[in-house]
């Protein structure tokens, strides 16, 4: 294989936007298991009460996250994600007004490997979310297992991350007074292990569980498709059936996260390494769908609002997809 340096006059700007995609790669990949041995490792050194004082601190502060959190914004404002930004580049589109004094549900497509698009749109302000919905406070669901790692925990809320179980979408959602969004990346940790540049297939076919969630809070939902969010890595071919794709189904059912075998470029080379491509993410957030309340709903109006949030999805697709270089023969999957 031949490797492409990177050349010696790249401008500071570039250097720095790649330093900043860097370490969010790293700290998705790492951070969490490094977290835990620093908290280990201070109890049997002179420094033993940084870990004893801050396990005091995560008891009597276990019930945050499922709480709403607890976001910094000095945090999601942080110059980085600026970096972040523009290294792709990441832009926000918005296509409809959004009230204040509602709550909302928006389903993220599809999940990318990393779901770059995702944490830059709704866990900082880069892209300017809070001037283009002004009154709305974004929250993002992670799975449950990031949350049980100490110092992780409070990084990931800095950011308006909370964990992805019902009890905590459900407060979010029934905050009094509306002004609170709530983003769901429906097809998990699952759909990564399909992201790879030109894919458009969702795993949504039968995740209806958003679906029945906002009915039952009364909950408009709001269909978001992240162009180019499969674009930014290259993963090992695992089709269905594959010994690949059972191990990583195998791993996934005993750990809860998928681990796709993705790569890119690197950090001084553009031929190999798992730093991103340089490749535009354009998210765009669709219009409302209302939702009439209803504590119990049945199979039938669940299956009957999930129908109409698919061809929301598609026809916010169609839309777009010219736009953003997507070939005119190409359409949405669902499995």
């Amino acid at each position: 294989m031949k490797i492409e340096f990177a050349p010696r006059s790249v401008p500071l700007q570039r250097r720095l936007q790649t330093a900043a995609v860097a370490q969010w790669v790293c700290s998705f990949l790492g951070l969490a298991q490094c977290c835990a041995a620093i908290f280990i490792a201070l109890l049997f050194t002179r420094f033993w009460l940084i870990s004893a004082l801050y396990a005091a601190w995560w008891f009597i502060d276990r019930e945050k996250p499922s709480k709403g959190g607890r976001r910094i914004h000095v945090f999601r404002n942080c110059a980085v994600w600026r970096y972040m930004r523009d290294y792709f580049p990441v832009t926000l589109v918005k296509t409809a007004e959004l009230d204040p004094r509602q709550n909302y549900l928006v389903g993220f497509h599809p999940h990318g490997v990393l779901a770059t698009g995702a944490f830059i749109n709704f866990c900082t302000e880069a892209s300017g979310f809070s001037t283009l919905f002004p009154g709305i406070t974004p929250h993002l669901m992670l799975l449950s297992l990031w949350f049980r790692f100490p110092f992780f925990r409070d990084y990931v809320m800095s950011g308006g991350l909370i964990p992805s179980d019902k009890e905590s979408a459900s407060y979010v959602l029934q905050k009094p007074g509306g002004g609170n969004l709530l983003a769901i990346i429906v097809g998990g940790a699952q759909e990564a292990l399909d992201a790879r540049p030109g894919s458009f297939t969702l795993l949504l076919k039968n995740r209806k569980g958003f679906v029945r969630l906002a009915i039952q809070n009364g909950t408009p939902l709001i269909p978001a498709f992240s162009f180019g969010e499969n674009d930014v890595f290259d993963q090992v071919k695992n089709p269905q059936g594959s010994w690949l794709r059972r191990i990583q189904h195998f791993l996934q059912q005993i750990m809860g996260i998928s681990l796709p075998l993705f790569h890119a470029r690197g950090i001084f080379q553009y031929s190999f390494g798992v730093i991103p491509y340089r490749r535009p993410i354009c998210t765009v957030v669709g219009k409302p769908i209302p939702v009439q309340k209803k504590h119990k709903p049945s199979d039938e109006e669940v299956d009957q609002l999930h129908e109409k949030y698919l061809k929301e999805l598609s026809e916010l697709f169609e839309k777009h997809k010219a736009k953003y270089n997507v070939p005119e023969d190409s359409h949405l999957e669902f499995i």
